[in-house]
């Protein structure tokens, strides 16, 4: 095993549990990796906690200020100020609802979309390397294979799960 990516320890420990914990852990280090240098490079001090805010906000939509609180597991005052901090750094913006006056849905800028525009080369230059490898048929069961672990054996990761029920 590669040495960058640290031995999975469970109870059940398998070669797949190994193989999912390195594909995990070579994402999760590049992200890291993005975070640190994106710091840098935007040149508005942009934090850890910060990026990770973005990265949730992202993954939920167009969240309101208490379903990306929900998702953090974190207060709302807590969320509101992390909110406020990202919109002044021009990041996302608050858009009030047409429905209820009273909310508003956190949208990402162009500023968000230019900060994620390197992660998302990565993502395109990993699935054309696997388009180099694999058959067109095996890359179709990879696809299905990856929605279904995605969408019905993570389902607690659900964006939809943070949303507000009505």
């Amino acid at each position: 095993r590669n040495a960058f990516c640290t031995t999975y320890e469970s109870k059940g420990n398998t070669m797949l549990n190994q193989t999912i914990a390195d594909l995990y852990n070579r994402f999760r280090i590049h992200f890291y990796m993005q975070v640190f240098s994106k710091e840098n490079s935007f040149g508005d001090s942009l934090t850890s906690v910060e990026a990770f805010s973005l990265e949730c906000i992202k993954a939920l939509g167009e969240p309101t200020v208490a379903e990306f609180a929900k998702m953090m597991g974190i207060s709302a005052p807590n969320a509101a100020y992390k909110v406020n901090a990202l919109v002044q750094k021009g990041y996302i913006e608050k858009v009030q609802s047409e429905e209820d006056h009273r909310e508003f849905y956190l949208r990402a800028t162009e500023k968000l979309k230019a900060y994620y525009q390197h992660s998302y080369q990565f993502l395109d230059e990993v699935v054309k390397r696997f388009e180099g490898r694999f058959s067109e048929d095996d890359l179709e069961r990879l696809d299905e294979m990856l929605q279904v672990i995605t969408k019905e054996m993570i389902p607690e990761l659900d964006p939809e799960h943070f949303k507000k029920r009505d």
